[in-house]
């Protein structure tokens, strides 16, 4: 079981990533590729416990209909300066109102994590090379943002 921060917490993730070469959808508590959800899309609606993976060029249009089948979307950032999974979180909050797990995944760093808070992240999966405990205490260096996010959605100027 890998080790993820949740919640301002380390915990041990139930869900399990599936690779598409191994995907065994059958499994419970596994993350799936887009790619496998789509071709089995039929066989796994009725399922409440899968995890979806993300990459960051996926179209987030294409769970629209689905999105609270999941219990974890994972979103995937290839490398430090993709930032599209930040959108793809906003969407999944904002405009589906997905409730469920959202996870940070693949390049994911100390500098990044209040950001991806502030876009709808509440779990994240970083290298086991990093600091958990840095990671955490830095979602909490900022106590006022002057505008509004999934987090905070009340501004600044409206707490005065």
């Amino acid at each position: 079981m890998p080790t993820i921060i949740k919640d301002r917490k380390v915990v041990f993730s139930e869900y399990d990533l599936i690779m598409p070469e191994c995907a065994d959808f059958r499994a419970r508590r596994v993350i799936l590729p887009l790619g496998v959800f789509l071709e089995n899309k039929s066989d796994l609606s009725y399922r409440r416990d899968l995890g979806l993976w993300l990459e960051a060029g996926e179209d987030i249009e294409e769970i629209e209909n689905c999105v609270d089948n999941f219990a974890v979307i994972a979103l995937n950032f290839p490398s430090f300066g993709d930032g599209r999974a930040y959108s793809s979180a906003n969407i999944l909050r904002r405009k589906y109102s997905y409730t469920g797990e959202l996870r940070a995944v693949g390049d994911v760093r100390r500098d990044q994590i209040e950001q991806m808070s502030r876009c709808g992240f509440d779990a994240f999966a970083v290298n086991e090379e990093q600091d958990l405990q840095s990671i955490i205490a830095a979602l909490t260096v900022f106590t006022y943002n002057y505008q509004t996010s999934i987090d905070r959605p009340q501004p600044l100027f409206r707490l005065r």
